[in-house]
């Protein structure tokens, strides 16, 4: 489709591109022969490349763009801002647009999360989340407290405390040593949990109780946080079991243990609440959050802390001795509020709750697909586990992996007119998390263009 306005200097852009820009979590040799797919413009759920191709943007950019591409009123806001405060940090200071936020999130936070510590994105959320609880015990003369707990396969960031708190092997062998003191435990994967049968309120309690074998194993005195998201993202879209999360609460009380809900890609309506936490119904100590507090069109992030852990830096001397010089920034601030603004006045909220099920029984088309083996997730937020063998759930080799993701299905989904993930941080998945605004005309075009291409990834196996 060709109804957007072509680049005459495509293959310029996707040559400098090559040579000049060191792509994130990419290998580079992929495109010593192919062109770097050059993305110029969106409206709606929909971008297009430099040539003025249409594709479905499954991911929403990477889990952020809630409200969709090209909202004016975003640019707007960021316009309007900068002419009237372009810049100033918060290190002693306060400006209007961030306390106005703050004021604004601590009324959508669960609970008593009245604290808002900004930063500009997801991982320095989750880096200040694990420095504030270290903070936090000191200040309460329980120094030796500084351990985090969390889970296999999960991804939390790339910083080096986050990164430690990842449970990617492969994401942490060229930067270890890291950080010491993150232990791992078993993940929520109830599709990969045959010892439990059927029984998903089974497998909870066991899942839950691994962390608190893990608390004493380590000793309850040494751990501070367990940091856990509301929907594993990596591994492919683990929604909690039943009565997970009251446990995880439960054990952290018992133990003294701050429960840290990373949400930087569950919050702001991707699961049909603005957190994670109030959608499975738990209280978290902490939330750290990013992405789709303005939909992508200005970075920001956010540790947002309950009024226990604020407490203690609210006498005498003591400080939370950490910053960056661009958190909370006046323009990122104003975006914010104006995206919220549009989640609220378009009742995004609502539409996911309306049509979440719509999306999962769409999805759930593809299971007639011998190489379907499970659709799972929550909200707008799917993955797709691909498997050799239904019957007996067998995953890929590594080796048939390699072909299967990057060497067909990555390259075919987004050359049938499809942007998505396709991703074996554990067993291979498609990844969907599409704007929010999506609908069953967008739910059908996913289906079909999922339901081709897998199909011929089967033939091709």
């Amino acid at each position: 489709m060709t109804d957007r306005p072509t680049y005459a200097d495509a293959g310029e852009l996707a040559r400098d591109a090559y040579n000049h820009l060191w792509m994130h979590f990419t290998r580079m040799s992929a495109y010593e022969k192919s062109d770097v797919p050059v993305i110029v413009g969106g409206e709606g759920p929909y971008i297009y490349d430099a040539r003025g191709k249409r594709y479905l943007d499954g991911l929403a950019g990477l889990f952020v763009v809630q409200v969709g591409h090209g909202r004016t009123e975003l640019a707007e806001a960021a316009y309007q801002q900068a002419k009237e405060l372009a810049f100033f940090p918060l290190w002693s200071y306060a400006h209007p647009k961030a306390i106005e936020l703050a004021d604004r999130l601590a009324g959508l936070a669960p609970g008593d999360l009245n604290s808002v510590f900004f930063t500009t994105g997801g991982a320095e959320a989750v880096e200040s989340a694990w420095k504030v609880a270290r903070s936090y015990f000191k200040q309460l003369g329980k120094p030796t407290k500084h351990k985090v707990i969390s889970r296999s396969i999960a991804y939390h960031g790339t910083t080096m405390g986050a990164l430690s708190l990842t449970g990617i092997p492969a994401a942490k062998v060229d930067f270890e040593p890291l950080v010491p003191s993150a232990i791992k435990v078993p993940n929520a994967n109830f599709y990969r949990a045959p010892e439990h049968g059927d029984d998903p309120v089974k497998f909870g309690q066991w899942a839950a109780d691994q962390i608190a074998l893990a608390i004493e194993m380590e000793g309850p005195e040494t751990v501070a946080a367990v940091f856990l998201e509301p929907v594993q993202n990596s591994g492919g879209c683990f929604p909690p079991p039943p009565g997970y999360f009251q446990r995880v609460r439960e054990i952290c009380d018992e133990h003294d243990v701050l429960l840290v809900s990373d949400e930087v890609i569950c919050a702001f309506g991707r699961l049909g609440e603005y957190f994670g936490a109030t959608k499975h119904g738990y209280q978290p100590d902490i939330v750290t959050c990013a992405k789709g507090m303005t939909s992508g069109y200005s970075p920001i992030g956010a540790m947002i802390a309950s009024d226990r852990i604020m407490e203690p830096f609210r006498h005498g001397e003591k400080m939370f001795a950490h910053g960056f010089t661009f958190g909370g920034h006046p323009v990122s601030a104003a975006v914010a509020l104006a995206n919220l603004d549009i989640i609220e006045r378009e009742d995004i909220l609502g539409h996911v709750r309306r049509n979440e099920g719509a999306f999962r029984a769409t999805l759930e088309r593809l299971y007639d697909l011998p190489i379907v083996g499970d659709v799972r997730g929550d909200g707008y937020f799917y993955g797709i586990e691909l498997v050799k063998d239904k019957a007996t759930k067998q995953t890929f080799t590594d080796a048939e992996s390699e072909r299967l993701l990057r060497g067909f299905l990555s390259g075919a989904l987004f050359e049938a007119g499809l942007y998505c993930r396709a991703d074996d941080r554990g067993d291979p998945v498609v990844q969907l998390s599409p704007p929010l605004i999506c609908d069953q005309s967008h739910f059908d075009e996913m289906e079909r263009i999922l339901r081709e291409v897998l199909t011929e990834a089967w033939t091709r196996l």
